[in-house]
């Protein structure tokens, strides 16, 4: 019975990933952000039990990855697609003045392709799945951004539209040369060979824990007081975090 749980929590996780689906797919971008969080949640929850249970294999392996390409590759496809429709629309009609439900002359522009610049971050995530199975580099860290970390920075973005005090940051996430950057910058992270820690914790002291703890603390204080916008920010902050502890420790190897 023990070896099933794993698998039970990663098909709940899947579950979540398929709901999202059809929320993004309708524009609920909002509903779509908070079944990929619970996907993330089950998935986090089918490695510790595996790992607590001993029942790790081959077959949980590759149902989690199968199940991460949905929610943490398939979703935030759709959710860019979504946000850089809306934005290249309001770029066209609202800044180049032309009239509004004109769609034949905005669908003769670029305007009209760019959003499915979006589904690049598919692409890239079940590229960086793959290869994350048949890379044995990656037990006690990563090799570029995780699937998960990248899914809830732009899962964030539409929480920012909903919820965001912040007249900048709304209208940063609705430019679309903006959007598309940050799917560049994302499919690229993914797959970059650039180390980053994991939250694995093997002991809770101090020692050999630094950045761990840092990047928790930093954590806490920008999500409450900075809220839905903390979220890329953290992201971010994890990635340049891993960077600066990179070439610590290259000093210290010197």
């Amino acid at each position: 019975m023990k070896k099933h749980i794993p698998n039970l929590f990663t098909l709940l996780n899947l579950l979540s990933g398929m709901i999202a689906v059809l929320m993004a797919a309708t524009d609920e971008l909002v509903f779509a952000a908070y079944f990929v969080f619970l996907g993330i949640f089950f998935d986090f929850f089918d490695g510790f039990f595996a790992r607590k249970f001993k029942v790790e294999g081959e077959l949980g392996k590759q149902l989690d990855s199968l199940a991460d390409v949905v929610t943490s590759g398939v979703v935030p496809g759709i959710v860019m697609f979504q946000m850089m429709l809306y934005a290249s629309k309001q770029r066209w009609f609202m800044e180049l003045s032309c009239e509004v439900g004109n769609w034949t002359a905005y669908q003769e522009t670029y305007y009209y392709f760019l959003p499915f610049t979006g589904l690049f971050i598919t692409l890239a995530a079940a590229y960086r799945l793959a290869n994350f199975n048949i890379d044995e580099r990656q037990t006690s860290s990563f090799i570029g951004l995780p699937t998960p970390a990248f899914s809830i920075f732009v899962m964030s973005l539409p929480l920012i539209l909903f919820y965001g005090e912040s007249q900048f940051f709304i209208d940063l996430v609705q430019n679309i040369y903006v959007l598309i950057g940050l799917t560049i910058a994302g499919c690229y992270f993914m797959n970059a060979e650039i180390p980053l820690f994991s939250l694995k914790f093997k002991d809770y002291a101090w020692k050999g824990n630094e950045i761990k703890f840092l990047f928790l603390a930093a954590t806490f204080v920008l999500l409450f007081t900075l809220k839905t916008v903390a979220i890329p920010l953290v992201i971010i902050f994890y990635i340049i975090l891993s960077v600066i502890d990179n070439l610590i420790k290259k000093q210290g190897e010197k």
